[in-house]
């Protein structure tokens, strides 16, 4: 059974910084950006099957908007996100969220995407060793090395070998991060590094 959540936003990861305690405890934290996200669509149990509330953030050129989403999002606005959660919370099409309902030493979850680094080899992908420079081998030191056999799967290649290829871009959750509290600019200061480039949309939920 999925936890339901009652606080949550859609923010912006802009940069990482150290902040000190009343302790003199330093601790590092990655700073985003949000604002006001007004709910734009909300399901319920008996009539989708789970309760759940969408909300857009931010603001997009009505010519890069889809008719179909126009007429989803009505007079509500141009928005650039659209994110669905999960929650049992009562809320009404047009309301408003802000940033505010976080407070200092808040449990949160955060899910953002992962920096893009290409395509990779194994050595940086997966952390292979490599082989060996002598022994008749000249130019293999970060070569994957076999990838089937004659016994093993029949000599083909197993399904989930690890292989070069593209790495990064994916979603990572964190969990059990914990907002440190708020800067001058009411951005807020979440603890530890957060997933993702400048500018990635973060969900942060608690």
């Amino acid at each position: 059974m999925t936890k339901s959540i009652k606080k949550f936003i859609l923010a912006e990861k802009q940069h990482m910084t150290q902040v000190f305690d009343k302790d003199g405890v330093v601790h590092p934290v990655t700073v985003v950006s949000s604002g006001p996200m007004v709910v734009t669509q909300v399901k319920s149990k008996s009539k989708d099957g789970y309760d759940s509330v969408q909300i857009g953030y931010g603001t997009k050129a009505p010519k890069n908007i889809s008719k179909a989403l126009k007429g989803h999002m009505k007079d509500l606005g141009e928005f650039r996100h659209m994110r669905e959660f999960k929650t049992d919370l009562s809320f009404n099409v047009g309301d408003k969220l802000e940033p505010s309902q976080f407070v200092e030493g808040d449990v949160v979850t955060v899910t953002s995407i992962s920096k893009g680094k290409g395509f990779q080899g194994v050595v940086k992908r997966h952390g292979f060793a490599g082989g060996p420079r002598t022994h008749g081998q000249k130019h293999s030191e970060r070569e994957p090395g076999s990838i089937s056999g004659n016994t093993r799967n029949g000599g083909r290649v197993p399904k989930g070998m690890r292989m070069a290829g593209r790495m990064g871009g994916d979603t990572i959750t964190q969990k059990n991060l914990k907002v440190i509290g708020f800067d001058d600019q009411g951005q807020i200061l979440i603890s530890g590094a957060i997933a993702g480039r400048r500018g990635t949309l973060v969900a942060i939920k608690a």
